[in-house]
């Protein structure tokens, strides 16, 4: 077998049964024009150096990449990684103690003191190695369908620092005012806070309440949420979760506000907004035990308590919605 069919078979062996002959016969072809009429074993290994690795040709041939993650997202791919998993990281940490905390017993013993905290430290150990690899695992399968995907795929990279610089590439550049950029704090903090506020609506019942002292330690004993209603909502949540990472991507693609970035944010908080009035003006909500709690703390009456909780609630949510909405159109304006 010469080094023509050796490199046809090296090709082909990587595609589809269903394509290997045709592209055999394409390649031969189009090596067979590439040699001169008298060639001899350098004019072939000349053509076939023209040609480039098998594997590589193989891979233009090919519907989908050979590759899990190509070099257009790699490294933004990296950087989420990067920002996402101490976020989830965090959490996680954060869950377990708050746990033990409120199921630690209360005892002074120096062996059960130091139990606890061994306990305490390898849960957080395990659960923080749970967490990274799932995290490592949908962010990659994302990113991988995104990949297959992708109609551009000669496209350059997303990030433009992976392909190659040169300073005609300052010509494609503006100059980005301070107070108009977004850091990568402030993504960071986006998804830490869209994590941190997803976590505790799922577990309302297990986190958000009042805390009393008991035998066992201090214990939620009237949580705020009926937890069953807002179950009832996790559809909505799940969306509003959502939009507020791609949201946080977004800032993080875009590196500064835009008009395009601002009314987007704008319609993010809009939904943000409608959403939580839906969920807070449900009846069933509230916890009873809660609100006869705090209506007895407060000596007023439990539709006070209600009406005060839903009005500071749906309030609270207009005017750090609005807020957020005033300062991405007044920092888009920056010049």
């Amino acid at each position: 077998m010469d080094l023509i069919d050796i490199y046809i078979q090296e090709v082909t062996r990587r595609l589809p049964e269903k394509d290997r002959d045709d592209v055999s016969m394409e390649l031969r072809s189009t090596i067979e024009d590439m040699l001169p009429d008298d060639y001899n074993e350098g004019d072939i290994k000349e053509a076939l150096a023209k040609l480039g690795n098998p594997a590589v040709l193989a891979n233009g041939y090919m519907d989908r990449p050979m590759h899990l993650i190509g070099p257009r997202y790699f490294e933004i791919y990296v950087s989420l990684l990067k920002m996402i998993l101490p976020i989830a990281i965090v959490i996680s940490i954060i869950s377990t103690v708050a746990e033990h905390l409120i199921n630690y017993g209360g005892g002074t013993e120096l062996n059960l003191m130091i139990d606890t905290v061994v306990n305490l430290i390898v849960r957080g150990i395990v659960g923080s190695f749970e967490v990274i690899v799932q995290f490592f695992f949908w962010i990659t399968v994302i990113f991988a369908i995104i990949e297959r995907a992708d109609v551009n795929k000669g496209s350059a990279p997303v990030t433009p620092r992976s392909k190659q610089w040169t300073p005609d590439d300052l010509k494609k550049l503006a100059h980005i005012p301070k107070k108009r950029s977004i850091s990568k704090v402030d993504v960071f903090g986006s998804l830490l806070w869209t994590a941190i506020w997803t976590s505790l609506y799922f577990y309302a019942d297990h986190y958000v309440g009042v805390y009393l002292g008991s035998e066992n330690g201090v214990q939620l004993q009237y949580p705020t949420f009926n937890q069953g209603v807002l179950l009832q909502y996790w559809p909505l949540v799940l969306i509003l979760a959502g939009l507020e990472v791609a949201l946080a991507l977004y800032k993080y693609i875009a590196g500064q506000w835009t008009k395009g970035l601002a009314i987007f944010n704008m319609a993010v908080q809009l939904i943000d907004i409608i959403i939580m009035i839906v969920i807070i003006l449900n009846p069933n909500l509230l916890n009873p035990g809660f609100i006869a709690y705090i209506a007895d703390l407060f000596i007023v009456s439990t539709e006070g308590v209600s009406t005060s909780i839903v009005g500071g609630v749906i309030f609270i949510f207009i005017f750090f919605g609005a807020l957020s909405v005033y300062e991405g159109f007044r920092k888009a304006k920056i010049r």
